[in-house]
C-alpha cells in the first residue's frame, strides 16, 4: 500500500469516509434522501407506537441525529491515536497506569518464522471464535511456497461450561483433544501442542500464562489468577489418553502474525477483529521494562480492547455504546473493544434499529420481542445485510424472521445503520493500528516504515470493505508508513503451530550453539591450570631450561622513581611509519614533541644501510626543526621486531616481520647498525643509550605516573607482557641483587602443547591458515589479529549446521579476514541496539534475522571472554610470582597496559581484571592505560639508565 500513490483527502472528505453498500458516496451525503422515507402508522399492532408518527422531515432529522453519533472526525482519530500511543509507552516503561490503559503484555515470542520450520503440531484454540473450541493438526513442510492444509474440528462449548467451574472447561478441552486425535493415525507419545488462549493474560514465559480476566462471554470460576497452561496440562493428565507437551501458549493475535506467509520481509504486526479485537507487534526487548533484557525483540500483545481514556473516547461514545456497556457481562471494561469487536457490532445495530423503530422511523413504528432481545442480531447477520449485492434481500429475510414488517425504504435505511456502525469500528481500529505503527517507526528510527500486517478474524473475512476503510484511514493517519496487509492463514491456527515450531527450532539451535561455544567457556579449574602452567614455564625460561616462554632479559634494571630529569630523543620503528620524539622530563611532568616520517616500501625492502641512513636522515631533519642541531641527547630506540637482547644497548635482530625485509640486518646488532649510519652522516652526534621493546616501554611510561607499576602488558594486534624479576632468578645475567625487567614473549606460551586441551577446532583452523603454523599459540587465542578469524570460522560452522543465516553459505563469509576484530568491539558495545548490530553484519554482505544477530553477538562474546580470561590468567601468574619472590602476604602492584583490543573493546579490560582477582586473591592489582609507551616509554628507559649511571659514577 505505497502511500505515495494516493490522492490527499481534504479534512471534509476524511471526516466523511463512510462508504455505503455497493461503493456509494459517503453516508452523510445521503442524509437528505432519508427524509423521503414514507412512514405509515400501524395503530393497534403489537409493539407499535400509539402516538402520532413524525412527519418525513422530522424523520430525516431523527435518523441524522442518530447516525451522526457514529461519525468520528479526523481530529478525534488523531487524539485517540496519540492517547493510545502514550498509554503504550507508559506501559512499556513499567509506569503505573490507570485501569483504562492498554496492558502491553510480553508474549515471550522472540522470533518470527524464517520458512524452514517443519514438523507435525497439535493446536488447541480457545476463545478465538466465541463459544466454540477448535483442534487442528498442522504439518509444516519447511519449504517456501509449499504447504499442507491442516486438519481441524470445531466443538461447540455449552453455555453451562462457559459459565461453570474452570476445571470443567479444561476437562472439556482435553476431551475434545482426545476425540480429535482418536480419529487420526498418530502416536500417543511425544505430541507437541500450541495453545491459543485468546483472553487477557499475564505471561511469564512461552509456556506460562496467568489469566487476568475473562472476556467474550466466558466467566468460568477458579481460573482468573491461575496459569492456564498448567490447568490444561492437569486436564490432559486426568484424561490420560495421550502424552502431550504444551510447548507454547499464544493468543489468537500472535497466532495471526506468526501464521503470515514470509514475503519480502517478516510479518511483524498482527491485527485481529473477531469476537473481540487486539493487536500485537515485535518490540525491541530493551524497551520492555518488565523483561530487563537489552538485546533482541519480543512480541507484545497490546490488549487495546481495554483502552478507555474518557478524554478521547468520551466524545465518540454514543448513547447506544453506553446502553450496550450497561447490559454487558463486564460493565465499564473493554470499552474500546465494545466499539470494534464482532461480539458487539450486531448488538449496536440492534440497539439503533430498536431506537429508530420506537421513534417511529423504522418498521412502521413497530418493534418485536426479537428486536428487543439482547443478542438477537449477530455479526453474521450484519455482514449479510451489509453485502452490496444480496444485502437488501437478506435484510428482508433476517428482519422478517425477527417478526418485523418492512417498509419500502426500510432495507436501505437498515443498511445505512450497518454501514455507520461498521465504518466507525474500522476507523477506530485504524487509529489504534496507526499508534502501533508510530511506535514501531520511532523505536526503529526509520523515516519510512515498511511493514507487513497480518489480519485475522471474522470481521475481516466476512466484511471486505472493513479492510478498505481501515487501509484508507491508516494512510491518512500514518502517511510515513508503507503497510502491506496480509490475510492470516487458517484463522491463526497455523500461526499457533508456527509459534510452537519456531520455539522447537530455537531450542534445537540453542543446543547446537551451546555445544559449539562450550569449549570457549572456561571454568575456574581450567583458568587456574593455565596460571600454574604459565608459572612453571616462567621458572624454566628464567633458568635457561626448555620452555615456551623465552623470558628475555631487557637490561632495564629499574622503573622510574620520579627524580628523572632532562631532554631525551626517542625513536619508534614498528611499521611503515617511523616516529622521532623529543621528550622533556621535568618536575612538572613529561612534555612530548614528535613527528611522523614514512618509510617507503623500496627502503623497507632494500639494503640495511639504505634503511638506517633513511632513519638517521629523519632524525637530523627533526633536530633541525626543533633547534637541536649539534646537541648529543640520550636516545632510546623502540624497535618492535623480534630481538635477542645482550645489553641495554645491544639487540640482535632475529627476523624481520610486518613487511620489512632489509638485507644484511638479520643476525646483526640493531644499535650497531644505527651507530654506523650516524657515523656515515658527519657532524651528527647521537648517544644511543637503550633499545626498547614496546611492552617494556608501556611499563615504564605508566611507571613514571605510578611507582608501583612493575608489569607491562600489550593486548592489541599481538600480545606480550614484561615484569620486574629478582636478578638472582635470571640465570642468563650475572648478579644476585637488584631487579631485571623480563620480556616474557608470552605470545609463544603453549607452543610446547601445554594449551592443547583448551584449543578448539576453530583455533586449529586459524593456526593452519596463519603465516606461522604451530607458533604463537597463546597470542592466537588472545590478540586482535586472530579473534575475528576465530569468530568467522565459528559462524561458518554454525551456518553449516543450519543454525545461522538459514543454513545458506555466503561467499563473503568464506573470505579470510573479512570479519575484523574491531567488529567484536562494535557488536559487543552496550550502546548499540540490535538493529545497529544487524547493520554492521549486513555491511559485510550477511543477510540475517534478529535471531542471527543475537547468536553472532553470543559468538563474539564467547571468543572475546575466553581471550580476556586467558590474558587474566597470565597476569595472575606474573603478579603471584612477584608476590612470592618478595615473600609478601599481600602484594599491591600496578600493570601498565596498551593495545587497541584492551582499550577499545567494551568489556575486555573488566574481564581481565575480574579474572586476576579470582586467580590472584592476595594481590591488589591496578590497571593503568599507557600513553605512548613506545615513544614516551623509550625515553623513560633512557632517562632511568642515565639516572642509574650518574648514581654509579657518584
Amino acid at each position: 500500500m505505497p502511500h505515495t500513490e494516493r490522492e490527499e483527502l481534504t479534512p471534509e472528505e476524511s471526516d466523511q469516509l463512510l462508504l455505503l453498500p455497493g461503493g456509494h458516496p459517503p453516508l452523510w451525503n445521503h442524509m437528505d434522501s432519508i427524509g423521503s422515507v414514507r412512514l405509515r402508522q400501524r395503530e393497534g399492532a403489537p409493539g407499535c407506537s400509539q402516538e402520532g408518527l413524525p412527519c418525513p422531515s422530522d424523520s430525516s432529522e431523527l435518523v441524522l441525529e442518530c447516525l451522526q453519533q457514529f461519525k468520528v472526525t479526523e481530529t478525534q482519530l488523531r487524539q485517540i491515536q496519540a492517547s493510545l500511543l502514550g498509554s503504550m509507552e507508559q506501559a512499556l516503561g513499567g509506569q503505573a497506569s490507570p485501569a483504562s490503559a492498554v496492558q502491553m503484555l510480553p508474549t515471550y515470542v522472540g522470533s518470527t518464522p524464517h520458512g524452514t520450520e517443519q514438523g507435525d503440531f497439535v493446536v488447541l484454540e480457545l476463545g478465538a471464535t466465541g463459544a466454540s473450541l477448535r483442534v487442528l493438526w498442522v504439518t509444516l513442510l519447511g519449504i517456501e511456497g509449499h504447504r499442507m492444509e491442516p486438519r481441524s474440528q470445531e466443538f461447540v462449548i455449552p453455555p453451562e461450561v462457559m459459565l461453570g467451574p474452570g476445571q470443567q472447561l479444561f476437562d472439556f478441552a482435553a476431551h475434545c483433544l482426545s476425540e480429535f486425535l482418536d480419529a487420526l493415525p498418530v502416536d500417543k507419545e511425544g505430541l507437541q501442542l500450541g495453545f491459543s488462549f485468546s483472553f487477557p493474560c499475564h505471561q511469564t514465559g512461552l509456556d506460562r500464562s496467568t489469566l487476568i480476566s475473562w472476556t467474550k462471554g466466558f466467566r468460568c470460576s477458579g481460573v482468573e489468577g491461575h496459569d492456564v497452561v498448567q490447568l490444561l496440562r492437569d486436564a490432559i493428565k486426568r484424561q490420560g489418553a495421550y502424552s502431550i507437551d504444551v510447548v507454547a501458549v499464544v493468543n489468537d493475535t500472535v497466532g495471526t502474525m506468526m501464521g503470515c506467509e514470509p514475503g519480502v520481509g517478516p510479518c511483524e504486526v498482527g491485527l485481529v477483529v473477531d469476537t473481540g479485537t487486539n493487536a500485537c507487534y515485535m518490540e525491541e526487548a530493551r524497551h520492555v521494562a518488565v523483561l530487563d533484557e537489552d538485546r533482541g525483540r519480543v512480541c507484545i500483545s497490546v490488549e487495546w480492547g481495554s483502552f478507555s481514556d474518557d478524554g478521547v473516547l468520551g466524545p465518540v461514545l454514543t448513547t447506544f455504546d453506553h446502553a450496550l456497556d450497561r447490559e454487558s457481562l463486564n460493565p465499564g471494561a473493554q470499552r474500546f473493544e465494545k466499539m470494534i469487536g464482532g461480539l458487539y457490532l450486531g448488538e449496536l445495530v440492534r440497539l439503533v434499529l430498536a431506537h429508530l423503530a420506537q421513534r417511529g422511523v423504522l418498521f412502521g413504528g413497530c418493534t418485536s420481542p426479537a428486536l428487543l432481545s439482547r443478542g438477537s442480531i449477530l455479526l453474521e447477520h450484519v455482514a449479510e445485510m451489509k453485502d452490496p449485492l444480496a444485502g437488501a434481500a437478506r435484510v428482508h429475510a433476517i428482519l422478517r424472521d425477527m417478526g418485523l414488517s418492512m417498509g419500502a425504504s426500510d432495507a436501505e435505511l437498515v443498511q445505512y445503520v450497518c454501514a455507520a456502525v461498521f465504518t466507525r469500528a474500522a476507523r477506530l481500529c485504524a487509529a489504534a493500528l496507526a499508534a502501533v505503527l508510530a511506535r514501531l517507526q520511532h523505536s526503529r528510527e526509520q523515516q519510512v516504515l515498511q511493514i507487513a500486517v497480518a489480519t485475522g478474524g471474522r470481521v475481516f473475512e466476512r466484511y471486505p470493505s472493513f479492510l478498505s476503510i481501515l487501509q484508507e484511514t491508516v494512510m491518512l493517519l500514518a502517511p510515513e508508513c508503507d503497510v502491506s496487509f496480509i490475510p492470516s492463514v487458517d484463522g491463526g491456527g497455523r500461526g499457533v503451530a508456527m509459534v510452537t515450531a519456531v520455539a522447537a527450532r530455537l531450542a534445537a539451535h540453542r543446543r547446537l550453539l551451546e555445544e559449539t561455544l562450550a569449549p570457549f567457556r572456561l571454568d575456574h579449574e581450567q583458568l587456574a591450570a593455565v596460571r600454574a602452567q604459565m608459572r612453571e614455564a616462567m621458572v624454566k625460561g628464567l633458568q635457561g631450561e626448555a620452555s615456551s616462554l623465552r623470558m628475555l632479559p631487557t637490561y632495564v634494571r629499574a622503573t622510574p622513581d620520579g627524580t628523572e630529569r632532562g631532554d631525551f630523543l626517542a625513536l619508534d620503528l614498528g611499521g611503515t611509519n617511523f616516529r622521532v620524539l623529543l621528550v622533556r622530563v621535568t618536575a612538572g611532568g613529561v612534555k612530548i614533541t614528535s613527528q611522523v616520517y614514512s618509510i617507503p616500501e623500496y627502503v623497507a625492502q632494500g639494503s640495511g644501510q639504505q634503511l638506517f641512513d633513511h632513519i638517521v636522515d629523519c632524525i637530523v631533519d627533526f633536530q633541525q626543526k626543533q633547534g637541536l642541531s649539534g646537541q648529543s641527547l640520550p636516545l632510546g630506540f623502540t624497535f618492535s621486531f623480534p630481538c635477542r637482547q645482550l645489553g641495554l644497548d645491544q639487540g640482535i635482530l632475529l627476523n624481520w616481520t610486518k613487511g620489512f625485509n632489509a638485507s644484511d640486518c638479520e643476525g646483526q646488532d640493531i644499535v650497531c647498525l644505527l651507530r654506523e649510519a650516524i657515523g656515515r652522516r658527519q657532524a651528527v652526534e647521537l648517544n644511543v643509550v637503550a633499545i626498547v621493546n614496546d611492552t617494556v616501554g608501556t611499563m615504564m611510561s605508566c611507571g613514571y605516573e605510578d611507582p608501583r607499576c612493575e608489569v607491562g602488558l600489550i593486548v592489541g594486534t599481538g600480545t606480550n607482557a614484561c615484569y620486574m624479576e629478582e636478578l638472582q632468578n635470571v640465570a642468563a645475567v650475572p648478579g644476585d641483587s637488584g631487579h631485571m625487567c623480563i620480556n616474557m614473549e608470552w605470545g609463544a606460551f603453549g607452543d610446547d602443547g601445554s594449551l592443547d586441551s583448551l584449543r578448539t577446532c576453530f583455533d586449529a583452523n586459524v593456526d593452519q591458515a596463519s603465516i606461522n603454523p604451530g607458533k604463537q599459540s597463546f597470542e592466537k587465542m588472545i590478540s586482535g589479529m586472530y579473534l575475528g578469524e576465530i569468530v568467522r570460522h565459528i559462524l561458518l560452522h554454525l551456518t553449516s549446521l543450519g543454525v545461522l543465516f538459514r543454513g545458506q553459505q555466503t561467499q563473503r563469509l568464506q573470505t579470510r579476514d573479512i570479519f575484523k576484530t574491531k567488529f567484536l568491539s562494535e557488536i559487543e558495545s552496550d550502546s548499540l541496539a540490535l538493529r545497529q548490530v544487524r547493520t554492521i553484519l549486513e555491511d559485510l554482505g550477511l543477510s540475517l534475522t534478529s535471531d542471527d544477530a543475537l547468536m553472532v553477538l553470543e559468538v563474539c562474546q564467547a571468543v572475546s571472554q575466553r581471550a580476556a580470561q586467558l590474558c587474566g590468567a597470565g597476569v595472575a601468574a606474573v603478579v603471584e610470582k612477584i608476590r612470592e619472590n618478595r615473600g609478601l602476604e599481600e602484594l599491591t602492584v600496578s600493570v601498565g597496559v596498551d593495545g587497541t583490543l584492551y582499550k577499545l573493546h567494551p568489556h575486555f579490560s573488566s574481564l581481565v581484571a575480574a579474572t586476576v582477582r579470582e586467580l590472584a586473591p592476595r594481590c591488589v592489582v591496578t590497571f593503568l592505560q599507557s600513553e605512548d609507551g613506545s615513544g614516551k616509554g623509550a625515553a623513560l628507559v633512557t632517562a632511568v639508565a642515565c639516572r642509574l649511571a650518574q648514581m654509579a659514577h657518584v
